[in-house]
């Protein structure tokens, strides 16, 4: 009993010892970091550690590997396997509150919410998502990403992140499923594309710009975001902005553990390692449960089960026959391409004249000027607006 008053007044002294020499007071998080396997060499990513305790004392480092010549504390591990084993039982054992490493496999459910800068101005921004597989039906996918990215943003800080949807295949259902989720009270707080048109779906000019806070896509389109983002003044061969691939999130997971690609540089792998820190000490995971709770509480498991059930098979469907044809002028967005041609068949049922095709921000139904209110009412009846 006495050992353990003696050890507690211990690290209280401790602590106020390094928040009069940092500023920061309080219990630091320990974020360990794994040496072994970058394309750069363990002294790339041992530097990048050492830059991090230098720049962010709120948080303590912890190096993982067979480089020991360093001030920050160390744990041998002979190759990146061993590495992950001793970081995943000093994370199950309290020894770290979070982790930074390389090619790690998160179960299916979870995936990173990555956080890169914009080359022209220096933005900071949210990518949803950029490693993992959130669910394996990509809409769903997305629409989980989303709940993720905004939990992790507010674990670092912004209480009211701004959510917008890369413009790729699928964002119009994205869309959807997030305005029904909306209407029935979970808070989403959309921004507006900067182009001229405006909507929520982000164009390539709103990305370089960081214009929402938060940028829903799937993994793979994230994952090769992140890349460029990171490595656009070197080549590809060296990552050197950013803070990496983020922390894996979803709903129960407990875990902070966030990725650095093997060609992210020690700049990156700083910013990485900080970025962990702040998901610490804003309570990642709670965060991100409390987002999901919400989501749920407004009707998530539904709407995802919409997304996914088979669409009921139209026995008429080849009996719909073309109307006449007539000069079509004027373009209904905001179909997604992959049900636009049911989109068409839809208003040949309806009489409605009506051709597909593709404008400079995306898929296009194409109707006559007098068709277009007619051919909107069609379309919304049916749910493809």
């Amino acid at each position: 009993m006495e050992n353990n008053v003696q050890n507690t007044i211990a690290d209280v002294f401790n602590e106020i010892a390094q928040g009069l020499e940092s500023g920061n007071f309080g219990s630091r998080p320990r974020v360990g970091v794994t040496l072994l396997g970058s394309e750069h060499g363990e002294e790339e990513v041992l530097r990048g550690a050492e830059l991090a305790q230098a720049n962010d004392p709120s948080i303590e480092v912890v190096a993982i590997g067979t480089l020991t010549d360093t001030k920050l504390e160390t744990v041998a591990a002979t190759d990146p396997e061993d590495g992950h084993n001793k970081m995943d039982e000093m994370l199950a054992d309290g020894r770290l509150d979070a982790a930074v490493t390389m090619h790690y496999t998160f179960p299916i459910g979870v995936s990173t919410v990555g956080r890169s800068t914009t080359p022209g101005i220096g933005k900071a921004m949210f990518l949803a998502n950029t490693t993992g597989t959130s669910d394996m039906e990509r809409i769903s996918a997305m629409v989980k990403n989303t709940i993720s990215g905004i939990g992790v943003a507010k674990a670092n800080g912004i209480e009211n992140p701004t959510v917008g949807i890369l413009n790729i295949d699928g964002a119009h259902q994205v869309e959807k499923a997030l305005n029904k989720l909306k209407d029935k009270g979970y808070d989403i707080n959309f921004t507006q594309s900067h182009r001229a048109d405006g909507g929520v779906e982000m164009r390539g000019n709103d990305l370089l710009q960081g214009v929402p806070d938060i940028m829903v896509m799937d993994s793979l389109t994230g994952n090769i975001i992140t890349k460029v983002m990171s490595s656009f003044l070197t080549g590809g061969s060296y990552e050197s902005v950013g803070e990496g691939y983020g922390p894996g999130a979803g709903k129960g997971y407990d875990k902070i553990i966030n990725i650095v690609s093997r060609a992210s540089g020690a700049n990156v792998i700083a910013g990485a390692l900080s970025y962990a820190g702040r998901c610490v000490k804003g309570n990642l995971i709670t965060r991100v449960n409390a987002e999901y709770k919400a989501a749920e509480n407004a009707g998530l498991s539904e709407i995802l089960d919409g997304l996914t059930a088979a669409p009921k098979k139209d026995e008429s469907a080849e009996k719909v026959k073309e109307p006449a044809k007539k000069a079509v002028s004027e373009a209904i967005l905001g179909i997604d391409i992959l049900v636009l041609e049911d989109a068409v068949t839809e208003l040949w049922k309806a009489d409605i004249y009506a051709t597909s095709g593709m404008g400079c921000t995306g898929p296009v139904v194409m109707v006559a000027p007098e068709d277009e209110d007619h051919a909107r009412e069609v379309l919304k009846k049916a749910d493809y607006l």
